[in-house]
């Protein structure tokens, strides 16, 4: 039987040249096809271990220390207002007849909104596989604990007895006395402590691993024993990394659907009354999106003098600088649509209220200034981010994010105050003007959640080890070819 040999000649020369060409086309593909690296500067997972824990490690900068000075003297203007208004009574706000909600449940929501964006990033883009959060939420679940805390005391303080807020909980007693349960404070009790405890569980559950780590490591005594302690025996065998990862992916299920909750629960006390500006199913969703929007505003504010005070530019890179203020920018679009369809609604209604209250009250009543400045604030310095370069520039974004930040406080002033001080009777309207109290209150719950944040990041590290290392390529081997790829074409360059 007959058959072809084949031949042991070598190929010509134009088809040495076409097999190099179409390498090279593949390689340049694998390229442009592979994403931005998590971890830049091709760092591998002792680095990141060493970098992270040096920030626990090594002795306090200078600047922390003066950073607690500062926070701390704030947070002593909150202590003193509440002690004031404990020993004086709740007339020293400026609440009057027609405002008789003010800045107290507007800094209340202002906060709620903040603590709720961490949870989204560390729950939800943990469920949906996003794994660039890696480097950023636990910086994102320590900012919702301490906004919710900072949220946690307004409830209290507001019942205007502060020594009967525990008639909130409904606790047995001899005189059978039960909480209001049809009253809305009580809905937000309810949910704020419930989102609060599930929230600190998936922080510390997440914290796990990364605890034992530094028990390993540090050197201090006293440190050494508190990790011990907090890290819960792990020793990382199989057996428990099966059972965190369970734990830790039904916290996420459990805390995603309490921030559906906690939100809807928060507009309800607004949309289940018949107060024009207040009554509207749009509520839901309006909440959803500032809370979102506000917490990507104040997580960029941290992010950018950690990584640049403590060099964690290689952990929290442009991506997730980028990232974050795409966030933000399509939180801005939302926002805008809401606020067009609230003028919308009120004028297709043919209601001659809510029409009064949004075209002749929000914008051209006495608080037209605020309203103007939240409409620029909210909807229009957010577009800025359509430009890639501003979303790169790390200290730029973060001048940027301060406006919308502003405006959502503003946003929340709106609502609440501009909603109810002019009623359905002229002869009760009346103007809402905050006193010293109210200023020294709200002031001081940023002096609070600045300490908290500068605590967290001095004594706990600020970034997942673990989750971190997990996105890295050499705990991926699918990455291993587009690696190879890259290192190739950069080293044929």
């Amino acid at each position: 039987m007959s058959y072809f040999k084949p031949s042991t000649k070598p190929a010509p020369a134009r088809y040495d040249l076409l097999a190099r060409h179409e390498e090279t086309e593949i390689t340049e593909a694998r390229r442009e096809i592979a994403r931005e690296p998590y971890v830049t500067n091709d760092r591998d997972a002792v680095w990141v271990g060493d970098r992270i824990a040096s920030v626990v490690e090594n002795p306090a900068p200078l600047w922390w220390y003066i950073a607690v000075s500062i926070a701390g003297g704030l947070a002593s203007f909150t202590i003193l207002g509440i002690l004031y208004l404990i020993c004086t009574g709740v007339g020293v706000w400026g609440e009057n007849n027609s405002a008789n909600w003010a800045w107290d449940i507007t800094n209340f929501v202002f906060w709620i909104g903040i603590g709720h964006a961490g949870t989204m990033i560390a729950a939800i883009l943990f469920l949906t596989r996003q794994r660039w959060a890696s480097g950023i939420n636990r910086a994102a679940e320590a900012m919702t604990i301490f906004a919710v805390m900072c949220a946690g005391i307004y409830p209290g303080v507001h019942v205007g007895r502060v020594w009967m807020a525990w008639y909130l909980a409904p606790i047995p007693n001899g005189n059978a006395i039960w909480p209001n349960f049809r009253s809305p404070l009580l809905w937000d009790v309810f949910a704020v402590s419930t989102y609060l405890s599930v929230s600190i569980m998936f922080w510390y559950v997440g914290l796990i691993p990364d605890a034992a780590a530094m028990r390993d490591r540090i050197k201090n005594k006293v440190l050494k024993y508190f990790y011990a302690v907090i890290c819960l025996g792990w020793r990382g065998s199989a057996r428990q990394w099966v059972n965190y990862e369970f734990c830790y992916l039904m916290l996420a299920g459990i805390a995603t659907l309490l921030v559906i909750t906690t939100c809807t629960v928060v507009s309800s006390d607004f949309s289940t009354s018949v107060i024009p500006g207040w009554h509207g199913t749009i509520f839901i969703p309006y909440f959803g999106v500032g809370a979102i929007y506000g917490g990507f505003c104040m997580l960029i504010i941290l992010l950018v003098p950690i990584r640049q005070l403590y060099k964690l530019d290689d952990l929290v890179t442009l991506r997730h600088i980028d990232m974050c203020c795409r966030f933000v920018l399509l939180m801005a679009l939302l926002i805008s649509y809401i606020y067009g369809m609230e003028f919308f609604i009120a004028y297709y209604s043919g209601n001659p209220n809510e029409y009064y209250h949004f075209y002749e009250n929000r914008m051209l009543g006495p608080y037209w200034h605020t309203w103007q400045l939240m409409m620029f604030f909210n909807c229009v310095v957010p577009q800025l981010f359509w430009s890639k370069t501003i979303r790169r520039s790390p200290w730029l974004a973060m001048f940027i994010v301060i406006f919308p930040s502003i405006g959502m406080w503003l946003e929340r002033f709106i609502i609440i105050v501009c909603s109810i001080h002019r009623d359905y009777l002229p002869s009760s309207w009346g103007m809402f003007y905050p006193t010293w109290v109210d200023i020294l209150t709200f002031t001081g719950t940023f002096g609070i959640f600045f300490l908290m944040y500068l605590l967290f990041i001095r004594f706990l590290p600020v970034i997942a080890i673990s989750e971190v290392r997990g996105v890295m390529p050499e705990a991926n081997p699918h990455d291993a070819p587009i690696v190879e790829a890259e290192k190739n074409g950069a080293s044929h360059e």
